[in-house]
C-alpha cells in the first residue's frame, strides 16, 4: 500500500508517493499527476514529512544532498543510469555521452537519455543536471524552464 502527499514547491506542486516498503517511489510535477492537485495539503508523516522537509531545503538553498531512501523500481540498466544521477555534484552538469561513459556504456547515450527520461524521482535523482553535449539544455519531464530553474537555483548556491 503506498501514501501520497502534495507538496509546494517554487516550481509548482509535487505530488510525493511513497512505496510500501517506506522509500520513496515517485516525485511527479502537478501535470504528470492524475488526481494529484486533489490532493490535500495535509499534514504527512515519517519518509514523506523529509521529502517535504527536505525539498524545502533544498529550495532555499539549504541542502545540496538528499538523504531519503528510494524504492524508484525500474530496468536493471534504469538503475544504473539513476545511481550515476545521484553521484553528479550539486551545481554541476554532464552530459548524456559522460554519464553513458561513466556507468561502463560509453556509446549508449541515446539509451542513458531514454532512463533519464523515465527517472520517478525527479529532484531528489537529480536528472535535470544532464545537457546535450554542446551544453544546450534538452529534455525533461517537468519542462525545460524548470529544469533551466533547477540549474540556475544551483549554480547560484555552489
Amino acid at each position: 500500500m503506498s501514501a501520497r502527499i502534495l507538496i509546494d514547491t517554487p516550481l509548482g506542486p509535487l505530488v510525493a508517493v511513497a512505496a510500501g516498503d517506506g522509500g520513496l517511489r515517485s516525485l511527479a510535477f502537478d501535470r504528470h499527476c492524475d488526481g494529484g492537485h486533489r490532493l490535500a495539503r495535509a499534514p504527512a508523516r515519517g519518509m514523506l514529512a523529509d521529502t517535504r522537509r527536505q525539498l524545502s531545503e533544498y529550495f532555499a538553498g539549504e541542502r545540496t544532498t538528499f538523504e531519503l531512501p528510494l524504492s524508484a523500481g525500474g530496468t536493471p540498466f534504469q538503475q544504473r543510469v539513476w545511481r550515476a544521477l545521484a553521484e553528479i555534484p550539486y551545481g554541476e552538469t554532464v552530459s548524456y555521452g559522460e554519464l553513458a561513459a561513466a556507468i561502463g556504456a560509453p556509446g549508449a547515450a541515446r539509451a542513458v537519455g531514454l532512463a533519464n527520461g523515465r527517472n520517478p524521482i525527479p529532484i531528489v535523482v537529480p536528472c535535470h543536471r544532464v545537457v546535450g553535449s554542446d551544453g544546450r539544455l534538452t529534455g525533461y519531464g517537468g519542462g525545460l524552464e524548470r529544469k533551466r530553474v533547477l540549474l540556475a537555483l544551483e549554480q547560484r548556491r555552489a
